[in-house]
């Protein structure tokens, strides 16, 4: 093998590497939109949930000892939904 074909390959590998790095980085800029499903929009609704779960959290973790108690007796009135049956079961058989 010639010194020239070998600087040929190595170009021709450095080019072909440089391609498809920046296809990588194009997709991860764009990602594919998510599907509208039932249970992507079940999941968004769990994660909207939980953020608000934890900006509670966080406002109570910040907050001088008085503001807490006085939040926590706030949250200890508010009615408590049930879990869902199959949460149950699962619960009960650990």
């Amino acid at each position: 093998m010639s010194v020239y074909t070998m600087v040929v390959f190595i170009v021709l590998i450095v080019t072909i590497g440089r391609i498809y790095q920046s296809r990588q980085k194009l997709a991860l800029k764009n990602p594919p939109p998510a599907p509208d499903t039932a249970e992507a929009r079940r999941l968004q609704s769990e994660v909207a949930r939980l953020n608000e779960r934890i900006q509670v959290l966080e406002r109570l973790a910040t907050d001088p000892a008085k503001r807490l108690s006085d939040e926590i007796d706030g949250l200890k009135s508010l009615p408590h939904k049930p879990a869902a049956p199959a949460q149950e079961t699962d619960n009960a058989q650990r």
